[in-house]
């Protein structure tokens, strides 16, 4: 499982033009956008916390599949003590620190695509990494990190 803070719908269509104008070049599975609060979890059920604000700091890449391309978000207090609520919450120990973003591509694709992905996420949106929204909605997905197709990916 997976708790995913979910873009409002006042952002939404900019981001998932965005996310598609990517796809249809680069490829990748189709997902909703959402800051991930907390992966790859094994527990039971969580939707309800106070309101987040996230700021997105930059466009960048990663270095595995999940965060193939994404927006950087600012590790706000915010949005550190969501992380730090839901973790509790779950009682998940992650073996690496919690960095907030929002992906914008999932993919195994070269760095030279990937900078190239970077770069057209910037041109098609130029005014992206100055993005703000704040989140009200959080929610539980099923998320097996094996399926790269994400068929078997269900929100609980």
């Amino acid at each position: 499982y997976s708790v995913w803070a979910i873009a409002p719908e006042t952002v939404r269509p900019r981001l998932e033009a965005l996310m598609a104008n990517l796809r249809s070049e680069f490829g990748g599975p189709e997902f909703d956008p959402h800051v991930t609060m907390v992966g790859a979890i094994r527990l039971t059920r969580k939707d309800a916390l106070k309101p987040i604000n996230v700021r997105v700091s930059a466009v960048t890449k990663g270095t595995f599949f999940y965060q193939c391309v994404y927006l950087l978000v600012h590790p706000t207090e915010e949005v550190m003590e969501a992380n730090r609520h839901c973790t509790g919450h779950f009682g998940y120990r992650s073996s690496t620190p919690y960095m907030p973003h929002l992906s914008l591509l999932y993919g195994d694709i070269s760095e030279e695509e990937k900078d190239k992905a970077v770069e057209k996420a910037k041109s098609f949106d130029e005014e992206i990494s100055q993005l703000e929204f704040t989140v009200s909605t959080l929610a539980l997905w099923k998320t097996d990190t094996e399926d790269k197709s994400l068929k078997s990916w269900e929100k609980v």
